[in-house]
This record gives structure tokens, C-alpha cells and sequence, in this order.
């Protein structure tokens, strides 16, 4: 007689699986993908090295899935931040705003997710990541140039150009070798990374834009 699951076998089957991404994504966070080898996360699991490859087609498969969720939940935050912002330079201002700031608290996670040298799969997914930011930034560039906020331009360039230097900027500070940031340097960070994006698209509204960085942004 074949075997059928049943509906707390798969229950069960699925907690397994759920636990060893948990497992894998806390060790990224903490030390990057270097770090998640199958055998730390077998052990934070109290499982068997075997057990992992039985619900994941390899580490690499697996890190791609983990990088795919983290990914997933940092866009899902900008664009709520994005979504809750009013005109085009304001929803820069949060994307930029969120994007910086959650790079700088969180900076394992966040060079694991831009920096690290990872398998094929994983940069597959890299890719997949920076496109929707650059996906975000065009159509606030592309609805803030229709408004005369910006200065006339190519929304999809300038979206990668503006998300790259972003990247680019942080890079120094989030290091895994690089001293933590205070509290001041990350406001200085922030607030220069912004101004540098507001003038690289022309902000018509620049003393508007100075307002909110003099503000913090508040609305």
C-alpha cells in the first residue's frame, strides 16, 4: 500500500522546513552566507546534516531561498514607506530614507544582501533584488519628472544610477570590518546620500528638499 501524507505529516514536513531557513537566515545575518554551511545550520536545528538535504535540493538552492525572503522583506518595506509618502520627492525621500537606514542598522545582513560573494544562484536572485529597487525608483522618477520635480531625463537609468551610488555610498560603512557607525555618523551618512540624489535629478523643489533634511523629514 503506497504511503500518503497526511494533513500533520506535511504540517510537520513544512515546520521542519520553515525552521532550517530561520535557522540559515539568523546565521547570514549574523556572519554572512560564508557562514551558513549546511552543517551550522543542521546543528542550530539539532538535526541531521542528511535531514537538510532532504527538504532542500543543496546549499546552494537553499541560500538562494533565504536570500529571496530577506531580499523580499526589505523592498516589502521600502515600498510601504514609499506608499505611505505623498509627492514624488517626498516618496524619494522614503525610499531613500529606509533603504540607508536599514543598511546601516543592519550591516551584516545588508553587505550579505549587496556585497558578498555568493554562488550563481544567490546572484541570480541578487539581481532580481536591485531591479525591484531600480522598478520603485523609476516610477517615482518617472511620476516626479511628469510633475516638474525633477529635471526632465530617463527614469530607468537614472533610478540605477541613483540606487547604485546609494549602494555605493554605504559600502565603506557597512563593511564587516569597519568600526560601527554612531548614531551621528549614520545621520551624516543619511543626510548626504540624500542631498547627493536630490541634485543628481535636479529637484526642482531643492529648498524643499533641504527643508526635509534640516527636519528629519518629518511630516
Amino acid at each position: 500500500m503506497p504511503y500518503r501524507q497526511t494533513a500533520l505529516t506535511r504540517k510537520n514536513a513544512e515546520d521542519k522546513r520553515e525552521g532550517l531557513l530561520r535557522a540559515a537566515r539568523s546565521l547570514v545575518a549574523a556572519d554572512g552566507f560564508k557562514a551558513a554551511t549546511v552543517a551550522a545550520i543542521a546543528a542550530r536545528c539539532q538535526a541531521s546534516v542528511g535531514s537538510v538535504y532532504s527538504y532542500f535540493d543543496g546549499r546552494d538552492r537553499l541560500l538562494a531561498e533565504v536570500f529571496r525572503s530577506a531580499a523580499g522583506h526589505e523592498i516589502d518595506v521600502a515600498r510601504a514607506a514609499v506608499a505611505a509618502a505623498g509627492r514624488p520627492v517626498e516618496r524619494l525621500d522614503a525610499l531613500i530614507r529606509t533603504f540607508t537606514s536599514r543598511a546601516l542598522q543592519g550591516r551584516r545582513m545588508a553587505w550579505a544582501l549587496l556585497f558578498e560573494p555568493v554562488n550563481p544562484a544567490v546572484e541570480a536572485e541578487r539581481l532580481m533584488y536591485r531591479r525591484s529597487y531600480t522598478d520603485l525608483g523609476e516610477q517615482i522618477i518617472g511620476d516626479g519628472t511628469a510633475a516638474g520635480e525633477f529635471v526632465p531625463q530617463d527614469a530607468r537609468l537614472a533610478s540605477a544610477a541613483v540606487m547604485g551610488a546609494i549602494s555605493e555610498a554605504l559600502a565603506g560603512w557597512i563593511r564587516p570590518d569597519s568600526p560601527e557607525p554612531s548614531a551621528d555618523d549614520q545621520r551624516t551618512a543619511l543626510d548626504g546620500i540624500r542631498m547627493f540624489c536630490f541634485r543628481a535629478l535636479g529637484a526642482r523643489h531643492l529648498a524643499l528638499s533641504a527643508q526635509h533634511l534640516a527636519t528629519g523629514g518629518a511630516r
